[in-house]
């Protein structure tokens, strides 16, 4: 099973060392974990707020349709944040994970992505309020979460901006009692990203009971996967278009550059083609089998998808503790949390094509003389410099957050309050080590020999006191380490704090009573400031003086009040129909973009008992982030395709920068869901829910992805056009894709979800236990980004594209001493891009097997869990296949104590 006996020594020994601390610690028994989602005998529960609307009367049905995961998804697949745990639905997509931000500078950020509308459109909330660590979720202790509830429709006029996806709302369990402490760790089959890591929880009741206490904390330490080679299709396959006027591009492994290598390459001129040898003579240069352009297929170029890791490291620590008293009917409460993740890592090293002199000393007599014959004054050399050390990406975030608040009745508790303060800053500090600065390149590059001989560089003619020296870039490891020193010791570094001051308030309780029942409301105001400041800058990005990634200053702010009601009428209470309607508004005024309503209509029809339909329709909006409206400068790499003025496809490597836009207009989205739930009488346990739903964005606030903006402006755009720069022979090198307002967004679909939980004593009085069956399946037919369906495109160079089915299916026994998870996770297929005329276009579905069991022995649990246990391998990839599981096999094991 393992290809690594390494790594199958590191997860037992890890294991080992990890199950020896918890038992060593364990001194009382553990109970049986039972499914946090199991709901609870009505009559005795109280009324809560359900995360679909503000109304928490007893009985009230959203009519947004809601999905709950509780304690056994929560553990299936063993999943390192509770972002990755959500990933595993169909609803989502993995748009942000430590796997999908391996080429940018997302920093290993795990934030939610309903829909695939964006981060930005899927509004994550903690215990029902807003926090700074929503946009990384590696920020919450995974042992402190009771369960989470998504609501998969627009919930703006309940929750407010951002809410367009959907909801996620993490719910803590503040009645937490008693001490655990677990460890795990895991291991691909490999024997690489390993993970291992360390998590506690306590919780207690004082003051007669008045009073409680909780605290939990995580240790996770991540090495990555630095090889993309190690897996197949994934490395330096990318698009290749071959040389022709009939040429169609192709998705191929082993795409390498044809214009750079490692000791330097000619492109230019009578030596075109010749690469130069550690000693300074040229021999030639090992194209591919097939080049065009600037990239080939084999040969001895460079690949920067190679250089790229699979997954990125990290380290983190998170911390989240609670206390709250009971004064009469009233619960006061306060919070806080702090949370670190760090990591630094080879990103990929400077490349480029730089002009020398025909009389640079450090070319040979021979080469002066071939270039003097042909009449040439300099040579163009492409030149790779991974002999002198990658670029070093590296992060530190720091999210620190602190709440008070009081939960109360009053009228014999008819009527329910709530109120909160809530301050948060997350401090967020990059790096960038071994980067070239580009005047000093210049001057050292410029090469001459002095009155003594000696080669220095052409500024030290005139100005003996510089610290330039000369670089020699003609083969490998030729270069001075003074040289390198001032070409390459550079630091880029950036310091960035985002603040959040939320505070609300709201009322909640039945008006009056009608024939139905009681006609419900709630009623509340919000307030939100959030704003982003440089803290630091180096010198040089802010000079824009690296020669590719320059940091820029970041510094805006906005605030928003909001008022907001909700009302639940009951108009029939029968055996044969209990229908009630449900209406919400909502008022937000930013700062940044004035007043701007939204709202929600439902309704809701219970019919005998067995059969909930549900229909609901709302306004939902979303003003731009600090990130949309004033994000610094980011940078990407990729490749795109695009017709030469014949016609004829080419593909080139290009730079993509990112960044905000200050004069964004708010989105507005319309969203419709229809949907019905089967709970049958005749068979308890079983719930069948499908719901419908049609989502349309106007003024949709989104950054294109670099080859949608080249189709875009082929086909007659002409903002996009303006967004590309090109060179002097009309190649595409670098694109701009700075948020814009785009002009529709629309998307629909339908969720499926059947559940059917089975005691086995009601088979037969001499079994035990239960099983409980789960299936979520979605359909999704069109996503429409301004003309463009992009469902079906599942490629990693689409902007949106989303497969049209996605589905999980899971099957858990359970009893007092065993739990054994079985978990089939299905990703359609589709076109890698539709809009292109790619050979092997087609891309096929994958199936994913998992498996996990846990053992409970007196005081412990034992735990182990296989992902992906078949190896399927990744489709053919380009960057990086978010929809699609890169890792492999994945082995994790672990144990818990509680006391």
């Amino acid at each position: 099973m393992y290809k690594n006996e390494d790594g199958l020594r590191r997860l037992l020994m890890a294991g080992s060392a990890g199950a020896a601390l918890v038992l060593s610690l364990a001194s009382a028994p553990i109970a049986m974990a039972q499914d946090s989602a199991a709901a609870a005998d009505e009559d005795a529960a109280p009324a809560i707020v359900v995360t679909g609307s503000r109304i928490d009367r007893k009985g009230f049905e959203a009519p947004t349709p809601t999905t709950v995961i509780g304690e056994t998804e929560l553990r299936q697949g063993a999943r390192p944040s509770i972002a990755q745990v959500l990933n595993d639905l169909p609803q989502f997509r993995a748009t942000q994970s430590p796997a999908s931000t391996v080429a940018n500078t997302n920093s290993s950020s795990s934030a939610m992505d309903l829909r695939g509308l964006g981060v930005t459109r899927t509004l994550t909330l903690l215990n029902n309020r807003r926090f700074t660590g929503a946009t990384d979720l590696n920020t919450v202790p995974q042992g402190l979460v009771k369960r989470v509830e998504v609501v998969t429709g627009g919930a703006s006029a309940a929750w407010g901006s951002g809410a367009i996806g959907g909801v996620v709302n993490i719910i803590l369990d503040d009645e937490l009692e008693g001490l655990t402490i677990g460890a795990q760790n895991g291991v691909s089959s490999r024997g690489d990203g390993y993970r291992y890591g360390f998590d506690g929880t306590f919780g207690t009741k004082f003051a007669d009971g008045r009073g409680h206490f909780m605290i939990g904390a995580e240790y996770q330490k991540d090495e990555g996967i630095l090889d993309r080679n190690s897996r197949k299709n994934v490395g330096s396959a990318n698009i290749f278009t071959p040389a022709g006027t009939d040429a169609r591009p192709i998705l191929v492994r082993d795409v390498n550059a044809s214009n750079t290598s490692l000791g330097g390459l000619i492109t230019a001129g009578t030596l075109r083609g010749q690469t130069f040898n550690s000693d300074g003579t040229l021999r030639p240069f090992q194209y591919g089998s097939m080049v065009s352009g600037t990239t080939m297929v084999g040969g001895e170029g460079v690949a920067t998808n190679d250089e790229y890791s699979l997954t990125n490291p990290y380290q983190r620590v998170n911390s989240y503790a609670r206390a709250s008293f009971e004064v009469g009917d009233a619960t006061f409460w306060a919070d806080g949390s702090y949370s670190r993740i760090w990591a630094k890592y080879p990103f990929y090293a400077e490349s480029g094509t730089y002009t020398l002199s025909a009389s640079n000393p450090y070319l040979s007599d021979t080469i002066r003389s071939q270039l003097a014959a042909a009449g040439e004054s300099s040579v163009r050399v492409g030149r790779v410099f991974e002999d002198y050390g990658y670029r070093t990406f590296g992060y530190y975030r720091q999210n620190v957050e602190g709440s008070v608040g009081v939960d109360g009745s009053f009228a014999d508790g008819k009527w329910r309050y709530s109120a909160y303060y809530s301050h948060g800053e997350n401090r967020n500090m990059q790096s960038y080590d071994n980067q070239i600065t580009g005047t000093n390149l210049t001057n050292a590059l410029d090469a001459v020999r002095d009155s003594s001989g000696n080669i220095v560089c052409r500024v030290a003619l005139t100005d003996p006191t510089t610290a330039c020296r000369p670089l020699n870039i003609l083969g490998t490891g030729t270069a001075s380490q003074g040289a390198i020193d001032y070409v390459f010791g550079n630091t880029a570094r950036v310091v960035y704090t985002t603040k959040m001051d939320s505070a609300g308030a709201s009322l909640r309780g039945d008006l009056f009573e009608t024939w139905a029942g009681p006609v419900s409301v709630a009623v509340g105001a919000e307030a939100r400031w959030e704003e982003q400041v440089t803290n630091s800058l180096d010198a040089t990005s802010a000079a824009r003086g690296f020669s590719r990634f320059n940091f820029s200053p970041l510094d805006g702010g906005f605030n928003v009040q909001e008022g907001f009601g909700e009302v639940a009428i009951p108009l029939l209470d029968q055996p044969f129909s209990k229908l009630d309607v449900n209406g919400a508004a909502r008022y937000s005024r930013y700062s940044t973009s004035g007043g701007i309503w939204s709202w929600k209509l439902g309704l809701t029809d219970r019919i005998f008992d067995n059969l909930l339909i549900r229909v609901s329709r709302s306004r939902d909006i979303r003003s731009g982030s600090l990130a949309e409206l004033y994000t610094t400068t980011t940078t990407s790499f990729t490749t795109i395709v695009e017709a030469d003025e014949n016609n004829v496809q080419r593909t080139y490597s290009i730079t993509r920068y990112g960044g905000g836009n200050a004069n964004l207009k708010p989105e507005i989205g319309s969203t419709l869901t229809l949907g019905a739930v089967f709970t049958p009488t005749f068979l308890p346990g079983f719930n069948l829910s499908v719901d419908y739903y049609n989502i349309k964005l106007k003024d949709a606030i989104t950054s294109l992805g670099a080859q949608d903006v080249v189709s875009g402006c082929a086909g007659g755009n002409a903002n996009l056009c303006s967004q590309i720069v090109r060179d002097s022979a009309g190649a595409p090198t670098t694109i701009y894709t700075t948020y814009i307002n785009l002009a529709e967004y629309r998307t629909k679909g339908v969720d499926m979800e059947a559940s059917y939980t089975l005691p086995l004593n009601k088979v037969s009085s001499v079994l035990g236990g239960t099983m409980r069956f789960r299936g979520l399946a979605t359909y999704v037919p069109k996503v429409i980004i301004d003309g463009v369906n992009r469902a079906g495109d599942v490629g990693d160079n689409v902007s949106y594209g989303t497969p049209h089915w996605r589905a999980t299916g899971s099957v858990n026994y359970t009893n007092q001493d065993v739990s054994i998870d079985a978990r089939v996770r299905y990703v359609g297929g589709g076109k890698f891009n539709h809009q292109l005329d790619i050979v092997n276009n087609d891309i096929a579905s994958r199936v994913y097997v998992d498996l996990g069991g846990q053992v409970n022995i007196d005081k412990f649990t034992l735990f182990a869990n296989v992902n992906n246990l078949f190896d399927r391998d990744p489709p053919l990839t380009t960057y990086g296949a978010i929809h699609y599981d890169t890792i492999g096999r994945y082995m994790t094991v672990g144990a818990k104590v509680r006391f």
